[in-house]
C-alpha cells in the first residue's frame, strides 16, 4: 500500500508563545495524526527580536548586555516545559536551554571581540529561537501521546552563503529533507523542525530572512511531495482587507496561487511572500488556518482560478514605501536604458515593487531602502533622480480583474479626491496597484472595501 502523503503543519510565533498556545498546538496535531504530520515551528513570539537586539549589542562590544537581552527569552522555554511536561522531560528541555545559553554566550563574546564576525555569526545566534522551539514542541507532542522528534532543520534546508537572507538550493534541500524526515515518518514519528534556519555548503548556519518559517514549510512540503501545506497562525485565513483597518473584513474561502502571492507580496501579513513558489512548482495546496479557532475553516490556496462576480477578492496595502523617479530625455527611443536602470537595483540587491514608465521617466517603488545611499549616485549617472518617502502601496486583487468592465472607474471614482502617485495595471490579469501617501492609505482601503465588498 502506498503510504499517505504527509501534511506539513507550520505554527507561527504566537502559536508557540506560551504553555496555553503549545497545548492548543498539541491538540491540533493530535487531531490530524492520521495525516502523517510534519511540524514546522517558528521561534516563540518576541524571541527572534530579542536575539537580533543581542547581536547588535554584541557588535557594539557589550557581550554581557547582549546575553542579558537574550537570557529572559531563552528562559521562557523552561517555564513552558515545567508547566506542560513531566519532570524528567522538563529537565531535558531545560538542559537544552542551558546548552544554548553557553553556546550563544561564546558566539556573542566572539562578536564583541571581533566585530567583523557579526554578519557571519548573526544567523547562528538568531537560530536558537527555532532550535529551542522545535525541541520544546517535540517534547510537548510526546507528553500528549505522539512520537515527537526534534529534527535540526539545518540538516534539511540547504542554501547559499548569503547570511540573513539565504537562497535555498532546491535539489540539495529535497535530497537532505527526504533523507532526514522520511525514515521518521515510516517509523510513525512526528518530525518537528524549526523554520527560518538552514545551512550553507560550508555547514555555517544561515537564515531565510524574517518571516522565513512559512518559506521553510513550503520548501519542506515540496521536498516531501506533501498532501497539503498548512500555515497555522492567529487569523482565520486571508481576509478581504486588513481587519485592523477594516473591522468588517471577511474571510476568503479560496484563492488561486497567483492571488495569494499578490496579496502576500503587497502587504497581507498572512503568508510570507515567497511561500507560494515551492507549492506551485509541485502543485501542493496551501491552507491558512487559525490556531485559536481550529474549526473555523480557513483559506485554501491552489491552482484553481475562480473569478469573483464582483471582480475583486481582496485589498492589500503596505506602508513605508519610497518612490524613486528617474527622468532622462536621453532615454527616449534608446535601447538598453531600462536594463541599465534595473541593473543598478540588481547589483544592490534592492527589490522593486511597482514600476510606471513614460516617454522620458521611470517611477519605481521600493520598500527596502538600506542600499539607497549607495544606489542613488549610480542612478544619477542615468538621469535626474527624485526621491519621495512616506508612501503606501494599495493593491486590489482578483482573478479576471482586468477583464471586469468598469472596475478601474469604480476604484478611482471612490478615491477621486486622493492624489494617486503611481498606477500599475496590465502586467497581471489580477491586480490593480497604485501608490498614495502613507497617511491616506487607511482611508483609501476603508473606502474601497465599502465600495467593492459591503452591502453585496
Amino acid at each position: 500500500m502506498t503510504p499517505v502523503a504527509p501534511t506539513v503543519m507550520k505554527f507561527g510565533g504566537t502559536s508557540v508563545e506560551d504553555a496555553a498556545a503549545l497545548a492548543r498546538l498539541a491538540a491540533i496535531v493530535a487531531a490530524r495524526r492520521a495525516e502523517r504530520p510534519v511540524v514546522v515551528v517558528s521561534a516563540m513570539a518576541r524571541v527572534t527580536d530579542a536575539l537580533v537586539r543581542a547581536v547588535a549589542r554584541a557588535g557594539e562590544g557589550d557581550a554581557g548586555g547582549a546575553m542579558a537581552e537574550a537570557a529572559p527569552h531563552l528562559a521562557r522555554h523552561g517555564e513552558a516545559a515545567r508547566a506542560l511536561l513531566p519532570p524528567a522531560e522538563a529537565a531535558e528541555v531545560e538542559a537544552h536551554v542551558r546548552d544554548a545559553e553557553r553556546e550563544m554566550g561564546g558566539l556573542l563574546e566572539m562578536i564583541a571581540r571581533q566585530p567583523g564576525t557579526r554578519l557571519p555569526l548573526h544567523d547562528a545566534v538568531v537560530s536558537f529561537g527555532e532550535r529551542l522551539s522545535s525541541v520544546l514542541v517535540a517534547a510537548v507532542l510526546r507528553a500528549n501521546g505522539m512520537a515527537g522528534v526534534a529534527v535540526d532543520a539545518r540538516r534539511c534546508i540547504r542554501t547559499d552563503a548569503e547570511f540573513r537572507r539565504a537562497a535555498p538550493l532546491p535539489d540539495e534541500t529535497r535530497r537532505c529533507t527526504r533523507a532526514e524526515v522520511l525514515p521518521l515518518l515510516e517509523e510513525g514519528g512526528v518530525p518537528v523542525l524549526g523554520g527560518f534556519i538552514a545551512s550553507a555548503p560550508s555547514g555555517a548556519t544561515t537564515t531565510l530572512g524574517r518571516g522565513g518559517s512559512d518559506y521553510s514549510a513550503a520548501l519542506i512540503g515540496a521536498a516531501l511531495d506533501a498532501r497539503e501545506i498548512q500555515v497555522w497562525t492567529d487569523v482565520t485565513g486571508f481576509l478581504t482587507a486588513d481587519p485592523r483597518v477594516v473591522p468588517g473584513a471577511r474571510r476568503i474561502d479560496r484563492l488561486s496561487y497567483a492571488e495569494a502571492a499578490e496579496l502576500a507580496f503587497f502587504g497581507a501579513k498572512v503568508l510570507h511572500p515567497r511561500t507560494i513558489a515551492p507549492a506551485v512548482e509541485r502543485g501542493i495546496p496551501v491552507r491558512v488556518c487559525n490556531a485559536r479557532e481550529p474549526d473555523a475553516g480557513g483559506t485554501r490556496i491552489d491552482a484553481h482560478a475562480e473569478p469573483s462576480p464582483a471582480g475583486a477578492k481582496a485589498i492589500a496595502h503596505k506602508g513605508g514605501i519610497t518612490v524613486v523617479q528617474v527622468t532622462a530625455v536621453g532615454m527616449l527611443g534608446v535601447y538598453g536604458f531600462l536594463k541599465a536602470l534595473f541593473d543598478v537595483f540588481d547589483r544592490h540587491r534592492t527589490p522593486v515593487d511597482v514600476v510606471a514608465t513614460s516617454e522620458v521617466s521611470v517611477s519605481l517603488s521600493v520598500e527596502e531602502t538600506d542600499a539607497l545611499p549607495a544606489l542613488l549616485p549610480e542612478l544619477r549617472a542615468l538621469g535626474t533622480v527624485d526621491v519621495e518617502e512616506g508612501n503606501a502601496i494599495v493593491c486590489v486583487v482578483g482573478e479576471g480583474l482586468r477583464t471586469t468592465p468598469g472596475i478601474a472607474a469604480r476604484v478611482f471614482g471612490t478615491i477621486r479626491d486622493v492624489n494617486v502617485r503611481m498606477i500599475s495595471q496590465g502586467a497581471s490579469r489580477l491586480n490593480l496597484t497604485f501608490v498614495v501617501k502613507d497617511d491616506q492609505a487607511h482611508e483609501v482601503v476603508s473606502r474601497l472595501h465599502a465600495e467593492l465588498f459591503e452591502d453585496r
